[in-house]
């Protein structure tokens, strides 16, 4: 029973699975360099998305015949703009087992009505990727935020592939390795494993997905902000930082003060020793009790990012109910902030473990984690 409070409280106890922490020692100043009130497409500016497009291919490793965009709204947009300009060239298959994954299903069968064998899988488990037919087009997310699983590895995946693969990684990028020559499409957002300010995506395209875009029209009209072809050739500008709308240079400066981080920790080795020492320490501390446990069934398949928990205690009889009391005690502390589960999701915790997140926060907001359990549990057995 522990019946007092820790002695130690974390430095930073934002612990959000998005908007994420920011790098350690992140200050407003380190934004000085921004070009404000300049436009986008002046020589600064273009310099600045750029760098952005450029440091990204160099900590990520991603081939040079690959295309990377800064375009709009977050991971969402990019994964948007994929599947409506690329999909009902053949048949697809949707992979899901978390909340976005289940999201783009919706999109594909119900709002582009396109023929698609569904995949899905219960929260804490992951599809058979090895089952799926790779002659079609195949959409998933590599690490579930909302379910805390991931694709242990892209092995699956045959390099003869017919069907383009659509991967939402913005969970994994930065914090886990992505096998780019079985991605097609990856896209990612600033504000998860780079702790970025949200708004702007990341679409990565490989030479199988520009060839699907300049030899395929979609039966459907495409919203401006989809458009990636003119004259069916691709608008090259969209990968040098000519953005199809205005970007925040504000946030394109936060994202190069994010990558410069990384480089100073090693790259994308270090980000992701980061990520598994946070994750480890989490895992660690549910393998020494019995009341609560990683929502990932699997170890293969656990994230290093979106850590989910679930209370496994028999005495715990609303499990919505006291997950929640448990992380308004921890709020309420201030030693653990924005750790509720995703509202689609079992009841239980999330704790972001990616890179900018330091282990010693971790370690300490754990025995607070303790006590708020044990507190909870008093006061469950003192109301009845």
């Amino acid at each position: 029973m522990v019946s007092t409070t820790p002695d130690v409280r974390p430095s930073n106890p934002r612990f959000s699975s998005g908007p994420c922490a920011k790098p350690p020692q992140w200050t407003l100043d380190k934004l000085a360099d921004a070009p404000l009130g300049r436009s986008h497409r002046a020589a600064v500016g273009k310099s600045k998305l750029a760098a952005a497009i450029d440091e990204t291919r160099e900590i990520l490793g991603i081939p040079a015949d690959y295309r990377i965009g800064i375009v709009p709204a977050s991971d969402t947009g990019a994964v948007e703009m994929a599947m409506w300009s690329m999909l009902g060239a053949r048949p697809a298959t949707m992979v899901a087992w978390e909340s976005f994954g289940a999201g783009w299903v919706t999109d594909v069968v119900k709002q582009l009505k396109i023929e698609a064998e569904v995949k899905t899988a219960e929260y804490g488990r992951i599809v058979d990727m090895a089952s799926l037919d790779y002659d079609t087009d195949v959409v998933f997310t590599w690490n579930g935020t909302t379910s805390g699983v991931r694709v242990a590895s892209g092995d699956a995946i045959p390099s003869d592939r017919e069907g383009l693969t659509i991967c939402d990684a913005t969970s994994a990028a930065f914090a886990q390795d992505l096998p780019w020559d079985k991605l097609d499409v990856t896209t990612f957002s600033w504000q998860k494993v780079m702790g970025g300010e949200a708004a702007h995506g990341m679409l990565i395209l490989s030479p199988r997905a520009v060839e699907r875009l300049e030899s395929y029209t979609p039966a459907w009209p495409l919203p401006k902000i989809f458009r990636m072809t003119k004259g069916g050739k691709l608008i090259e500008g969209i990968f040098k930082g000519e953005t199809i709308n205005t970007p925040s240079m504000l946030c394109v400066e936060d994202y190069l003060v994010a990558l410069d981080w990384a480089r100073e920790v090693g790259g994308l080795e270090g980000l992701k020793a980061r990520a598994n020492a946070n994750a480890q320490a989490i895992w660690d501390f549910c393998d020494a009790r019995d009341w609560i446990a990683n929502l990932a069934e699997d170890e293969a398949t656990r994230s290093n990012t979106s850590v989910c928990l679930k209370f496994t205690d028999e005495r715990v009889k609303d499990g919505a109910a006291f997950a929640k009391a448990v992380a308004k005690r921890l709020e309420k502390e201030g030693v653990a902030l924005d750790i509720g589960a995703y509202r689609d999701a079992p009841a239980g915790l999330r704790i972001w473990c990616g890179a900018t997140v330091e282990t010693s926060d971790i370690e300490a907001m754990l025995p607070w984690l303790d006590w708020a359990f044990e507190a909870e549990i008093a006061a469950q057995a003192e109301a009845a």
